[in-house]
């Protein structure tokens, strides 16, 4: 693997989003993934980003991912009017896809953790199917309530056991960040990543924006359309927010001055 300059950050109203493209952010893994690292990373849009900014465990787990990847068009655009040329929004499902293609042939196993019931295992078996050589480590869905100590304890073994290098987790925002801030160090040797809405999309039990929505960064619209009564507020609330927000904080930067909390925003 060719040597690369050292990956770049943004602070976007308090969280480091990395700030690269598809294939860098690929490359980034794969790295982790063949050193055997004990990493976690997060793939965040704006909902994440403005969900830090009142939840301090959620922020406090993103601020120890390895990686946050800007998974959302406005935080490539934020990156892009900051400078950073060339970053492009790294989503979530399509990076599992791409991710389980590009390196089947290396025989890393995956596990596939989260969703509805049978989910997971449905999703190992259609990336089985479409990566050839991909190996499946083992698929589970959790119960949906707080696990106990001796569950999650358990949980772990099993994942440790099935001899696993990289692990995908499908909680949604934010229990996703918290379960892998939680428990991502206790799996040496595993890169996991938090890939929320991946395991829907990825085996057709949501259905996804066309592409052209996604191009323009439209997908929110889709997905509002498609929920209305769960997003609503993700959408018509926090993401107005969202870009008041990093305009402030975009002109405190030009003057040199400290960025404005953007809890009192809006």
């Amino acid at each position: 693997m060719k040597t690369q300059a050292p990956l770049s950050r943004c602070r976007i109203l308090g969280v480091d989003v990395a700030m690269v493209n598809v294939r860098r952010a690929l490359d980034e893994v794969a790295g982790f993934v063949a050193r055997r690292e004990t990493r976690y990373v997060c793939f965040s849009d704006v909902h994440s980003i403005m969900r830090a900014q009142e939840d301090p465990a959620h922020r406090a787990a993103l601020a120890g991912a390895d990686l946050v990847m800007p998974d959302g068009q406005p935080l490539a655009w934020t990156g892009r009017l900051r400078g950073h040329a060339g970053v492009e929004r790294v989503c979530g499902p399509d990076f599992l896809t791409a991710f389980c293609r590009a390196t089947a042939a290396q025989g890393w196993g995956h596990y596939f953790y989260g969703g509805a019931d049978g989910v997971a295992q449905a999703l190992a078996e259609r990336l089985a199917s479409e990566a050839p050589g991909l190996v499946v480590a083992g698929a589970e869905t959790p119960p949906f309530r707080a696990l106990s100590e001796t569950e999650r304890a358990q949980t772990l073994d099993r994942i440790r056991a099935s001899g696993a290098r990289v692990l995908w987790v499908g909680l949604g925002c934010p229990k996703q960040e918290k379960w892998l801030h939680e428990n991502s160090a206790a799996l040496e040797g595993i890169v996991c990543l938090g890939v929320g809405a991946a395991f829907d999309f990825a085996t057709g039990r949501v259905r996804r924006a066309p592409p052209v929505m996604r191009r323009l960064g439209l997908e929110w619209l889709h997905r509002l359309g498609s929920e209305p009564r769960r997003l609503w507020r993700r959408y018509l609330v926090l993401a107005p927010r969202f870009v008041l927000a990093t305009l402030m904080e975009s002109r405190s930067r030009r003057a040199g001055l400290p960025p404005a909390d953007p809890r009192t925003s809006g």
